[in-house]
């Protein structure tokens, strides 16, 4: 079947290739993906998915039934993208474009150029390419149905809203809500943010940290009048760098927790009045032994350090919630953390994983990500096993030389298919994670 399937994703390259491009073309920033979610469910529906539908959050759906009971397979992508920012920094490019041409890309290792074949536009490796390959490994699975060979378990594609502002919201909607609903179980996720071919096995947690540091207004002219809420913050973030660097923990694996201060205001802001308020916003990165209330701990234990020596400094800590609104119009408030999680290159979810790669000659690798996923809530929540896999390349992502590599999406149409393959002969207990 290896070499049939190869066949087939080799033929299906060029539909894949323009449904990516149609992809880019339409803009999809969080909150308003509705256009991309119409694509996605009419592709899905050109290509003969058994079941495709859309959630009322505005995730989309398409289950592909096999001809034998066995597992569901989720292969997930998210449908929104970030700013393209500004159009003068794409070296010429439209970020809506989705131009093709040839172009130098890191190899996979990332230790030479090559020229190759790529499409161009924001969101081409985060993650439209990945979602390109995902749908249309669906398609080769119903080719391979059509032409009698036995298909073990229920491949399912889900593309889900609101990833990029990191609550997760899509996901935990799905996950939660939609698929208990209506009575569809999953087994395990294949996710397609970019992993250059790879399998990539988890990434750090993260918490979003809101710290309020309190002062007293007073005239600019007389400003021991008053308490200046930034000047009493600045003594504050001195000690956060200097505390989270010392006791950072480092993960094998994952890397080291760190933090990072990533906005900062003040009010009232206006002219001639010392400020009785500083606002900043903190990123702070975990790793396993570290949960989102432990960080809230450690930035409370600053606060009361300082406090004890200043009588005039007030401040509180919380974990940052931003209602979000879905272009459905559900709307929902949940607090902004990701868990820590990673998964064993022995567990035999991995492993099935790795033997479908290596049934079709491509090289088994592992990696971690940089960046987080909304597999933090299957695989560091509610503890599915899950694994990273696709075209795209974590470099690119984010930044105004998006691209992904077209050699990379024929790989990964052939590879998603030879994992789910591999995957679906495994024993129900090898989906239950320690």
């Amino acid at each position: 079947m290896c070499k049939e399937l190869t066949m087939i994703a080799a033929e299906l390259k060029p539909l894949a290739v323009e449904f990516c491009q149609r992809l880019i073309r339409v803009p999809a920033l969080s909150g308003r993906e509705e256009g991309v979610a119409d694509l996605y469910l009419a592709e899905m529906e050109k290509l003969g998915y058994d079941e495709v539908f859309r959630d009322e959050w505005g995730n989309v759906v398409g289950i592909i039934k096999g001809t034998e009971p066995g597992p569901t397979i989720m292969y997930n992508c998210h449908l929104d993208h970030v700013d393209p920012g500004d159009y003068s920094e794409w070296q010429g490019y439209d970020p809506y474009g989705a131009a093709i041409d040839i172009d130098e890309m890191e190899n996979q290792d990332r230790t030479a150029l090559e020229k190759t074949e790529v499409i161009h536009g924001r969101a081409a490796s985060d993650v439209k390419g990945g979602g390109a390959c995902q749908v249309y490994s669906g398609a080769v699975l119903l080719k391979l149905r059509e032409k009698g060979y036995k298909i073990t378990g229920n491949y399912m594609f889900t593309g889900v809203v609101l990833e990029e502002p990191a609550e997760q919201l899509g996901m935990i909607k799905l996950v939660e809500e939609t698929l208990p609903a209506k009575g569809i179980p999953f087994d395990g996720v294949v996710s397609c943010e970019a992993t250059g071919l790879k399998l990539y096995l988890g990434h750090r947690g993260r918490v979003e940290l809101k710290v309020t540091v309190e002062g007293v207004t007073s005239h600019g002219s007389a400003p021991w009048l008053g308490v200046n809420a930034v000047n009493k913050a600045a003594k504050f973030i001195e000690k956060v760098e200097a505390s989270v660097a010392e006791s950072a923990l480092q993960d094998p694996q994952l890397g080291r927790s760190s933090i990072a201060l990533t906005n900062i205001t003040c009010s009232p802001g206006s002219m001639c009045i010392v400020p009785d308020r500083c606002y900043i916003t903190y990123d702070r990165r975990l790793v396993p032994g570290e949960t989102p209330e432990s960080c809230v701990q450690q930035i409370q234990d600053i606060i009361d350090a300082i406090s004890a020596l200043d009588q005039d400094f007030r401040a509180k800590v919380e974990i940052a919630a931003v209602p979000r609104i879905s272009y459905t119009g559900k709307g929902a408030t949940l607090p902004n953390v990701k868990e820590a999680w990673k998964i064993s290159e022995t567990n035999p979810f991995v492993q099935a994983a790795s033997a479908g790669l290596a049934k079709l000659g491509q090289p088994v690798k592992y990696g971690y990500w940089d960046f987080g996923t909304d597999l933090s809530v299957v695989c560091g929540r509610i503890r599915k096993p899950s694994v990273g896999y696709s075209p795209m390349q974590e470099l690119y992502c984010h930044r105004p030389i998006d691209k992904v590599r077209i050699d990379y999406m024929e790989k990964a149409i052939a590879g998603n298919v030879a994992i789910f393959l591999e995957m679906c002969q495994l024993a129900s207990d090898a989906f239950v994670l320690d």
